[in-house]
């Protein structure tokens, strides 16, 4: 067992399986398959700008390496989370430097590049538009949403998916036949590597030089799923709080609740949670889809989402999870409307665009004398007074204010009655109106 570890390399795993040929990428085959762009742009050896958008551990620094081999160019490489303007003047420094000299063109890698504000991206534009720098951006975030509109126009924009699991696997047995000589690893302990990395290459390359050290110091040689649960940190599933891919599962979360999937719902709710989400954000996003997507078709919805998000408050985690899980599969198996919703929106929309109409005398409030001999509430009708408690025909709009009806119910759940109720109240005011004009127009 001594020799089993004892020429291991000094460089990281990750860094040391870095494939040196596009043939040896694994995963990302709608880019780099035969006929694909990424693959084809590499045959044609013409360089370009581009972006690679994709969640961690990809290949998204290894493709940007293989372009500056492939073409014969210098590689710089800048992370964006720690260079700044001054950084950027030194790489055109050097660039400029370099084709003078050899006459190379330079490839300026820059890591998360979403993490340069306006200016900084500013500062290489120039340069990018002249050919000096061809640009491979590397972000894990919607280049639509932070990389500027002039570098987007210049620049092609790939996205790169997570390794899938076969995908995974075979990373996985290029490491243990390359660098993991000796150890052997049962079908429960690859699965749970595998897991655990997430569809992550680098990931997975250092969960498994993780195992390899604790192996040493356990001297062994044949590596089960127990031995991993009992020495690996069991990492959080992927997704950085407040980027893509935590929009992206509330997003599903919210959808499989509108679309009455209690299963999926639940799915993405334990997913989030399972990812590091704070659950009161959860929650604070449960009580909104009872308001926006079930409304009055069961008001129920609300009063649950609502006590749901006060037992966590009350019982923390993880007890007060079960709450918000039993909130979210009500929300999903619960009628659905978006009726109040969208008339919310539209009334609102009509007032931001309509004039300050004043409110008609009748409906003012008359408290002093000044008042009423002004006509303030002069001829409004009480409706506890009237029959069924209606005023029939009454006008509770501005005067000279178009009839407008933005609130239409839903045939679902409560709103049925809701809509039948309040069909039968216009119905009493086309009868009022018709009373109204028979009595000013007698002769009709």
């Amino acid at each position: 067992m001594s020799d089993l570890f004892a020429h291991a390399p000094a460089v990281p795993l990750a860094e040391a399986l870095r494939p040196a040929t596009l043939d040896e990428v694994i995963g990302q085959p709608h880019l780099l398959g035969a006929g694909k762009p990424l693959r084809l742009a590499f045959e044609a050896r013409k360089l370009h700008s581009l972006i690679l958008w994709g969640p961690p551990g990809v290949g998204k620094t290894t493709i940007a390496r293989l372009m500056a081999d492939a073409f014969d160019a210098e590689f710089m490489a800048l992370s964006a989370v720690f260079s700044g303007v001054k950084d950027i003047r030194d790489a055109v420094a050097r660039a400029e430097a370099t084709v003078a000299q050899t006459g190379r063109p330079t490839i300026l890698f820059v890591d998360e590049v979403h993490r340069f504000n306006k200016a900084q991206q500013d500062a290489f534009l120039p340069y990018v538009e002249s050919g000096l720098l061809t640009l491979v951006g590397a972000t894990t975030e919607n280049p639509s949403f932070e990389v500027i509109s002039a570098l987007l126009s210049r620049a092609s924009v790939y996205v790169l998916n997570p390794l899938t699991d076969e995908e995974m696997g075979l990373l996985f047995e290029r490491a243990c036949r390359r660098a993991l000589q000796g150890l052997s690893f049962d079908e429960d302990s690859r699965s749970r590597l595998i897991g655990l990395a997430d569809g992550d290459a680098r990931r997975l390359l250092n969960l498994l030089e993780q195992t390899r050290t604790a192996a040493a110091t356990a001297r062994l040689s044949r590596i089960d799923g127990a031995f991993i649960d009992n020495t690996l940190a069991q990492n959080l599933r992927r997704f950085d709080k407040g980027g893509e891919a935590f929009y992206d599962q509330i997003s599903a979360l919210h959808k499989a609740v509108r679309g009455s999937n209690p299963d999926a719902a639940l799915y993405w709710f334990c997913r989030m949670l399972d990812g590091g989400a704070d659950p009161r954000y959860l929650a604070r996003r449960i009580v909104r889809m009872a308001w926006e997507d079930i409304g009055l078709a069961d008001p129920r919805a609300a009063q649950i989402a609502g006590e749901a998000a006060q037992t966590y408050e009350r019982l923390g985690s993880p007890e007060g999870e079960l709450a918000l899980a039993e909130a979210v599969l009500y929300l999903a198996m619960a009628a659905k409307s978006n009726a109040a919703y969208v008339a919310y929106n539209a009334a609102r929309g009509f007032i931001a665009k309509d004039g300050s109409r004043p409110v008609p005398l009748h409906l003012r409030n008359a408290p002093t004398r000044l008042m009423k001999e002004l006509d303030y509430g002069k001829d409004y009708r009480y409706a506890h007074d009237e029959s069924e408690g209606y005023a029939a025909g009454e006008n509770y709009f501005p005067e000279g204010m178009p009839a407008l009806e933005w609130y239409r119910p839903v045939e679902r759940g409560l709103e049925i009655k809701i809509g039948e109720k309040l069909a039968h109240l216009r119905q009493l005011d086309r009868d009022a109106l018709k009373l109204s004009k028979k009595s000013k127009d007698p002769e009709d």
